[in-house]
């Protein structure tokens, strides 16, 4: 596949996306990262968000592996690296949500997707540099996080669940997506058969037989956000009816970069068929872009923010058609990769003070100026520019 027409994606990640959060939100008195800007940089509030230590710590540690050993990149991993080490984790082993910029927690949620990121985080460092506790550090962190998001009453749940017990898409979503970054970072440094990377595959394993038997959903041709905690759907409440198209897609293409690592054409038809439900339910006709959520069967869909534009479905949506048009040749995956890759550029990139908006309301207007908050940082965009990078050079992206 020719790359003549596609964006510069290594330059948008090097000379845009990263330069920008490297000047405006490291944060080099107390350490870490703000993620919390104006359009041009400034902090409007300087609270720190846990996911975003680990997501750019891992950023700039594979880019240091996978790159070059940048001192700037490197400076900034370490200081992500050591502010996760120092201030996020609490006297039970559990990591907080949110905390000061000085590292006094604030917030600590049910769930475990702090111990996903800040493990990736590690691990990418170790690619980095090769500092063998941080390896280890990695694995059980991950496996901690892991056991609790497995573990029946491991993470609370969100209704009662003697009255509804239900199980959600995002927990095998991440689960995959974060063994297949860590094995990708401990693979560069591990010999072969080593048990650990053996282990990390397994986990692969587990969470897409999870995907594929309980939320890939033939009878909708739906990748459903919640079905009851055996497996089966229910579309006679709201949750059930439930499809976010961004975890979706961005499962989709774990999916299919799998296939890719195992060469299961099995795996990059599921990841594909996935993609092909999701945007069909996705894909906003009238106004063009991602819808935020929607119902499956077309019914009202309760979220008032359901036909909003968000940065980050856009970023994995770009991921995953260019992924599926490389690995399946169907012109439909290259039509649809260019209408999103068209439509977010137009519409979310700043060409005035780089990086992108996060928050467009149904016909592209940004809704405000914010680049950054506790929820958007350095994470899924520059992923965005990796992958499609590594993609337009044949390369796999994990």
């Amino acid at each position: 596949m020719t790359t003549v027409g596609f964006p510069d994606y290594r330059s948008m990640l090097v000379d845009d996306v990263v330069p920008f959060w490297l000047a405006h939100g490291l944060d080099r008195e107390q350490g870490g990262l703000i993620t919390s800007l104006d359009r041009d940089g400034t902090p409007y509030d300087t609270d720190k968000s846990v996911w975003f230590q680990g997501r750019f710590g891992w950023l700039l540690g594979t880019l240091c592996a996978e790159i070059e050993p940048r001192e700037e990149w490197l400076v900034a991993c370490r200081s992500c690296v050591e502010f996760l080490q120092k201030h996020c984790f609490d006297a039970d082993g559990r990591m907080f949500f949110s905390v000061t910029r000085d590292g006094r927690p604030l917030r600590k949620r049910r769930y475990a997707f702090s111990e996903m990121f800040a493990a990736m985080a590690f691990a990418a460092w170790y690619a980095a540099t090769g500092e063998d506790d941080v390896a280890h550090l990695a694995i059980t962190v991950f496996e901690r996080g892991m056991t609790r998001m497995q573990s029946p009453g491991g993470i609370a749940p969100k209704v009662i669940p003697e009255t509804r017990p239900v199980a959600s898409f995002g927990g095998p979503m991440i689960i995959l997506g974060t063994a297949q970054a860590i094995r990708s970072s401990l693979a560069r440094r591990f010999t072969a058969g080593d048990p650990r990377l053996d282990w990390l595959s397994a986990c692969v394993e587990s969470a897409i037989d999870e995907i594929r038997c309980r939320f890939v959903r033939s009878e909708v041709e739906a990748v459903m956000e919640t079905v009851r905690a055996d497996g089966t759907p229910f579309f006679d409440h709201a949750d059930g009816r439930l499809v976010n198209p961004g975890h979706a897609m961005e499962g989709a293409w774990f999916i299919m970069a799998e296939g890719v690592h195992r060469d299961d054409r099995s795996l990059i038809k599921l990841g594909a068929t996935m993609l092909r439900w999701t945007w069909r339910h996705g894909w906003d006709e009238e106004c063009g872009g991602i819808r935020y959520f929607c119902d499956v069967l077309g019914r009202p869909c309760p979220e008032y923010w359901h036909d909003m534009k968000f940065w980050w479905p856009h970023n994995e949506a770009i991921i995953a058609t260019l992924m599926a048009w490389q690995l399946t040749g169907d012109d439909t995956f290259r039509r649809w990769h260019i209408d999103v890759r068209t439509w977010a550029l137009d519409h979310f990139a700043d060409a005035v003070h780089g990086e992108w908006y996060g928050w467009l309301r149904r016909d592209g207007v940004p809704t405000h100026r914010a680049k950054g908050s506790l929820w958007k940082g350095p994470f899924h965009l520059p992923r965005m520019c990796l992958a499609c990078w590594k993609l337009t050079e044949g390369r796999p992206v994990f």
